[in-house]
């Protein structure tokens, strides 16, 4: 399969090269850190960011990027669903 960027290194904002699935939970960082959300099913969504601290981004639409680096997605304030974290 032909990778024309194979050889690029990957800046943050170039396209994510992997995506995993992220269930919300305020006790478990995720496999890694993020360099984006999306989100699927709109509502909040509670992270712990990479530098620390905790933010609630309210109100999101379903189908939104959030290009934030975070470690965990708490489950405590987070509404939105289907979220899958990009790297």
């Amino acid at each position: 399969m032909l990778d024309r960027y194979a050889t690029h290194t990957a800046s943050f904002g170039a396209p994510a090269g992997h995506g995993f699935p992220i269930a919300p939970n305020d006790a478990t960082d995720l496999e890694e850190v993020t360099r984006g959300l999306f989100v699927g099913t709109a509502g909040n969504v509670a992270v712990t960011m990479r530098l620390g601290g905790s933010v609630t981004f309210k109100n999101i639409p379903a189908g939104s990027l959030l290009p934030i680096r975070a470690t965990r997605v708490l489950a405590t304030g987070t509404t939105a669903d289907d979220i899958i974290g990009l790297s």
